[in-house]
């Protein structure tokens, strides 16, 4: 088939080499245009632009696909199918209807649970112990065609968002080439999702990162590994502000108003929750490097009586 790729960010690098080491033909690939980035804010190119480039692979990267001209180019290109993973613009009817197979999506969710921008942080966040990968047959709507292929993985204890995502990655490379040499038998299988079952998974803000005391304990030690390794859960100290990359909760010790101090030792730093204690294990102070809380108390005053603020 005559391939056409869409995608963005590290995520769906991974898809596309999968399709690139499987010897099948990309003809060109979509992108979100150049942003900038890091402390000179000069222009970065996508991690699929970068990887699409080294291939000499044509890129595009429209601002919208909802203009004629950019509907024009992609019409030219004659595409069989698109495969969408993690491209960051909605896809309007004309679009979905150019490939002669239409377009298929990689999301990193089992749908109709968690349709949306953020699966993986919302999955970890909510406490689920499974989510995987669908691949589906795109529509109009968020999320929401009839479903080709679903892949399982498990939620382990301990994952943030970071390591469940680099999982997810390699089985959704995996599932869309097993998926593509079976495209034609799983479109007449293809399951229809239950909307009555959907959640949704908005974007991350920047804000919801701040933890809050008045929450239970496990809910927090959740809420740091969510946002782990972006936007990085935190709180303030006075004032200064602590980002709390790895935390755990437990169950007993001293009492005291959420937010309160009640211990400190190479362990971690324990904070009242609503529920339980949050132990503070990593954390980060603002253009320092993340240390554990041994490294932390080794340099500064133990914070044992100070009330973190949310």
């Amino acid at each position: 088939m005559n391939l056409v790729f869409a995608g963005t960010p590290d995520f769906a690098v991974l898809h596309l080499r999968a399709l690139l080491d499987a010897g099948l033909p990309v003809r060109a690939v979509y992108t979100q245009p150049d942003r900038p980035a890091g402390r000179g804010r000069r222009l970065r190119p996508s991690p699929v632009k970068e990887l699409a480039l080294a291939h000499g692979i044509a890129v595009h990267h429209p601002e919208t696909l909802r203009d004629a001209a950019a509907q024009t180019v992609l019409s030219e290109l004659q595409p069989d199918l698109m495969v969408v993973v993690a491209y960051g613009l909605l896809l309007p009817a004309p679009v979905l209807t150019t490939p002669r197979f239409g377009c298929i999506n990689v999301h990193a969710s089992l749908l109709p649970r968690w349709r949306g921008a953020s699966p993986i942080q919302r999955a970890i966040w909510a406490g689920d112990t499974e989510t995987g990968i669908s691949i589906m047959q795109m529509d109009e709507g968020l999320d929401t065609g009839p479903v080709l292929r679903v892949a399982r993985c498990s939620i382990e204890p301990g994952d943030t968002a970071g390591r469940l995502h680099d999982r997810l990655a390699a089985l959704g490379a995996r599932t869309l080439i097993e998926t593509l040499e079976d495209l034609d038998g799983l479109r007449l299988r293809a399951a229809v999702q239950e909307d009555s079952a959907a959640t949704y998974a908005p974007k991350v803000d920047k804000a919801e990162a701040r933890l809050d005391w008045s929450r239970p304990a496990a809910e927090l030690e959740r809420w740091v590994r969510a946002f782990n390794p972006w936007p990085v859960a935190w709180t303030r100290c006075g004032t200064v502000q602590w980002r709390v990359w790895e935390a755990e909760a437990c169950a007993a010790g001293p009492a005291g108003a959420p937010g309160s101090v009640v211990a400190a030792s190479p362990a971690g730093i324990d904070v009242c929750a609503a529920e339980g204690l949050l132990r503070i294990r990593r954390l980060q102070l603002s253009g320092a490097r993340p240390v554990s809380a041994s490294d932390y108390l080794n340099g500064h005053r133990s914070p044992v009586g100070e009330t973190l603020l949310d």
